[in-house]
């Protein structure tokens, strides 16, 4: 599994990562080395623990004593239940191609017809394959050779079993959570995000007068990896706020 290593430099602002569903830190590479001058970076570890709740403990048993929190896609859940068990660790806040929904019944009907054919054909899974890379990357970027190999890199090297802990985790109804948060809050999401769609995030952004909301162009799911620049400027400036 890649991993990115969390540094103690005098003067620089805890920083935690939170990768979404069958993501490593292969997710933030970029963001780690372009934001290193001023962020001292942890990737949080979501493949373990058989609930929200469980998640969420193990990460913050391994990270700072307070630390700036950004959160993608499942782990903007995880960042949602980061909030509600120690918020006052949590120093600003940035939610990335995430929502704050918990899923429909349709959503979880098929989330569930995806782990019974993962179970079905056991041995047989390769991390994202044709169609989940339609929904996840945008359709501009779907030669991209380097990037598609490796996103289906890191999904295979998390594997079937990852891949059924992390969906069956409940995302819960978080409304309750963003409506009071009063720190420094960034939003990001592709323009064309299938998976979590720009109005879910401008919903947010309306919950929050006080956020930043940054809609991405030419962009899908996985911001960054395909808006690497964008996203680590945008938490640059979140950080300095």
């Amino acid at each position: 599994m890649e991993t990115a290593v969390a540094g103690n430099a005098p003067g620089k602002i805890p920083l935690l990562l939170l990768p979404g569903l069958l993501n490593d830190a292969g997710l933030w590479r970029a963001q780690v080395d372009d934001l290193s001058g001023i962020a001292d970076c942890t990737v949080g570890d979501l493949t373990r623990g058989d609930s929200m709740q469980a998640v969420a403990e193990d990460v913050l048993a391994q990270a700072p004593p307070h630390f700036a929190l950004a959160g993608f896609s499942l782990g903007g859940f995880v960042a949602q239940q980061i909030l509600r068990i120690a918020p006052r660790r949590v120093r600003r806040l940035a939610l990335i191609g995430t929502s704050i929904h918990a899923d429909s019944p349709e959503r979880a009907a098929q989330r569930r017809a995806q782990q019974a054919g993962v179970r079905r054909l056991p041995g047989t899974f390769h991390g994202f394959g044709d169609t989940l890379m339609r929904n996840y990357i945008d359709a501009s970027r779907l030669r991209d050779h380097d990037l598609v190999q490796r996103v289906r890199a890191m999904t295979t090297r998390l594997g079937a079993e990852v891949f059924l802990r992390q969906s069956a985790l409940e995302r819960v109804d978080g409304h309750d959570v963003l409506a009071g948060y009063r720190d420094p809050l960034l939003i990001v999401c592709g323009a064309n995000d299938r998976i979590t769609p720009p109005a879910i995030s401008a919903e947010m952004h309306a919950l929050v007068p006080h956020s930043r909301l940054l809609v991405l162009p030419n962009c899908g799911h996985l911001a960054p990896m395909e808006k690497p620049d964008a996203v680590s400027a945008a938490l640059r400036t979140w950080l300095r706020e």
